[in-house]
């Protein structure tokens, strides 16, 4: 029997159907085409997806560690839960409820978020909890929710992009990172719009636009001023919209005048030529939008940096109009979901902060518990990772993850493997043995998307279900099934609150939800069997909302409000030490830490190992050829991968991917230096020399 499902990997969730594979093995994946999004086209990821199903590629059973000098070994599950929670028991009535962490996934499902961020508040009653989603579209969140109130990564669905008139991609490069979305902007072009691509490299994606911005790794935001200050003078500027549907212009307009185009070309490198070209690209047609991905976002200014590209869409008064606007690629399968519900370290179901009293209240109601016993606001990813096994009352001694691999994802890597090591206590719950999972002192092993069923909500906004296919290997649990095995043990009165079954708990999120900013309330699984996906806000008794702000923003007034920022450097400059900037991205056929891609032979195949992308006059500059390896080294340390000499890229940039460990691992050049507002560390950009590796 074919099981209509959903792609596990990114956040355009391609529909996909299950079918029972002729020898018994893992299912055959077969075209949806019925399903908008993606019709039918899937990249390789979701071709091979069934691949990591294999018992052969995944844990099937508990593993244990008897002390931190021996080896993991295979142990029962009630073993296993009975270490888990007395580790975490330990590190709450030695050092205080703080003492106990929970690092969630921008993958797991609406559920398992919800179910993780109430476990950690209700029954561990700790503040320190966030996600690394927090390292994928923070940035892009906070500047959308200080503008327009409210932060859905796409306020319209991608149907519209071939329906604007310009789209600006900045920092993204949808050809390799999700591929069948590519068609959008294909369609763009061929009904007559244009495509402009922001990138420092040549990607993919840059190939078929029609201006590519190539601007130095950590000047989005001057760009951006730059093209403000040009449609001001140039008088593009739409002044009844401003003054209608807007608050903060004087102060926007005067941060765009200081920016005049000679300026931004010798901060930014983009010729000014360039920069008149794409002003009148994106003011000519009555629609245009912009969309901003990693690029622009991991920054420490990634707020700002954002903030200042709406200030360019609310200048020309593009967003809450027909195929207009601003937009965000979401990364990760569920990173819209998983922060809505109660994984983000200052949130609570609903997009509901955790210091609104109403807030607190609400949400204390339905999780019948007292307002006054609900922590507050913890620590973001990094300075929760950075907090792992420090001394002193502040640090966190035990930890349970789930969904997450940030001995590969974090910034500064080895210094967060180094924290992971130094904790008391490390659980880690997980489909596969990741380098994260291989410090643990107890790993569970868990359900995956084909195994359980359970909704996503992707880059849309649009809440999917993703459906149970075949049963998971013997031995193996779901994530909700552990949590209901720790509260069990850990706060047995609570246990009744943590159900097993997806549906149950979907329908205790959706009266938390209820009168939130993200109001799932109306949303059940039949409706979204019955619509193929339904776009919140949705209210019980109400319609989905595909279109946001038509009418009006979120805000109290319903204006968008300018942010009205100025340009500041990188946290890290070059010098004459480290003179090359790097920037750090994803290939086609891996994905985020490489966990379970790196498990799937034809991905592997495709994309077996890290390089280093740089130019020729850089690869002459240091002596490298092709294929040699070479050392990217950084105020925090060294990676070594072979050369991969292309004009594609600046010459005074390079750049390597994220997906693989050990001496390949960009992530222990990256620097966590954190954006004041969304604590997004600064990914895309650090200082670098480049210096043969030797064999």
């Amino acid at each position: 029997m074919t099981v209509d499902t959903h792609c596990p990997y990114c956040s355009l969730q391609c529909g996909m159907t299950l079918a029972p594979a002729a020898d018994g093995g893992a299912p055959d994946v077969l075209e949806r085409t019925a399903f908008d999004v993606n019709r039918g086209a899937l990249c390789g990821k979701g071709r091979t997806a069934p691949a990591v199903l294999d018992s052969a590629a995944r844990l099937t059973h508990p593993l244990v560690r008897d002390d931190p000098a021996a080896p993991l070994r295979p142990a029962t599950w009630p073993d296993a839960l009975d270490r888990v929670a007395a580790g975490l028991a330990r590190a709450r009535d030695g050092h205080g409820a703080d003492a106990v962490g929970v690092f969630g996934g921008g993958g797991l499902t609406n559920e398992k978020a919800y179910a993780l961020g109430k476990f950690a508040r209700v029954v561990l009653g700790t503040s320190q909890i966030d996600y690394n989603g927090r390292f994928c579209m923070s940035s892009a969140a906070a500047a959308g929710s200080r503008a327009f109130g409210l932060d859905r990564g796409l306020p319209f669905p991608l149907a519209d992009i071939p329906r604007t008139g310009c789209v600006v991609l900045v920092g993204a490069n949808p050809a390799e990172t999700m591929p069948p979305a590519l068609r959008y902007f294909t369609e763009l072009r061929r009904s007559g719009g244009t495509l402009i691509v922001v990138d420092p490299r040549r990607t993919r994606t840059a190939e078929q636009a029609d201006l590519h911005l190539a601007p130095r790794p950590g000047t989005d935001l001057a760009l951006a001023l730059g093209l403000l200050h040009l449609v001001i003078a140039e008088g593009r500027t739409d002044d009844a919209y401003i003054a209608a549907r807007t608050t903060g212009w004087p102060a926007a307009r005067a941060a765009a005048m200081a920016h005049w185009p000679e300026l931004v070309e010798r901060i930014t490198g983009v010729p000014v030529p360039q920069l008149r070209e794409a002003v009148a690209l994106f003011c000519d047609p009555e629609a245009a939008m912009v969309l901003t991905a990693r690029g622009p976002e991991q920054h420490a200014k990634g707020t700002d940096t954002v903030g200042a590209w709406i200030d360019l869409c609310l200048a020309t008064g593009r967003p809450g109009r027909p195929y207009s606007g601003y937009g965000c690629l979401t990364g990760q399968g569920n990173g819209q979901g998983g922060r809505e519900h109660g994984q983000k370290a200052d949130q609570l179901p609903g997009y509901r902060l955790l210091t609104d009293p109403a807030a607190r209240a609400h949400v204390a109601a339905v999780w019948g518990v007292d307002p006054g016993t609900l922590p507050g606001p913890g620590r973001s990813a990094y300075e929760l990772l950075d907090a792992l096994g420090a001394p002193g009352p502040d640090g966190v001694r035990a930890l349970l993850l789930m969904g997450s691999n940030p001995v590969v994802s974090a910034p500064r890597a080895a210094h967060v493997e180094q924290r992971l090591r130094s904790l008391d206590f490390l659980a880690v719950a997980d489909v596969v043995l990741s380098e994260t999972a291989a410090l643990a002192d107890v790993v569970l092993p868990v359900a995956q998307w084909a195994e359980e069923t359970g909704t996503l909500t992707n880059l849309e906004g649009r809440v999917l279900l993703r459906r149970r296919a075949v049963d998971p290997p013997p031995g193996v649990r779901g994530d909700l099934d552990v949590l209901r095995g720790l509260a069990e043990r850990l706060a047995p009165a609570r246990a009744p609150g943590f159900p097993v079954a997806a549906e149950e708990v979907f329908a205790e999120l959706r009266r938390a939800s209820a009168g939130g900013k993200a109001d799932y309330s109306g949303i059940t699984y039949a409706r979204i069997e019955a619509e193929d996906g339904v776009f919140w806000p949705c209210p019980e008794g109400g319609e989905p909302v595909p279109r946001m702000f038509l009418d009006r923003f979120a805000t109290p007034d319903g204006r968008a409000r300018f942010a009205g920022v100025q340009h500041r450097p990188a946290a890290e400059e070059t010098d004459a030490e480290y003179p090359v900037w790097l920037t750090t991205g994803r290939v086609l056929a891996q994905y985020q830490s490489g966990a379970q891609t790196r498990r799937v032979g034809e991905l592997t195949a495709a994309a077996p190992g890290p390089y280093v992308q740089l130019h020729p006059e850089l690869a002459a500059r240091v002596g490298a050829a092709e294929g040699d390896p070479v050392a990217v080294v950084s105020r925090r340390g060294r990676a070594v991968a072979p050369a991969r000499i292309t004009a594609a890229i600046r010459a005074d940039t390079v750049f390597m991917p994220f997906h693989w460990p050990g001496a390949g691992r960009v992530n222990t050049v990256t620097n966590p230096a954190l954006d004041p507002v969304s604590r997004m560390p600064e990914f895309k950009v650090c200082a670098v020399r480049v210096e043969p590796a030797g064999e």
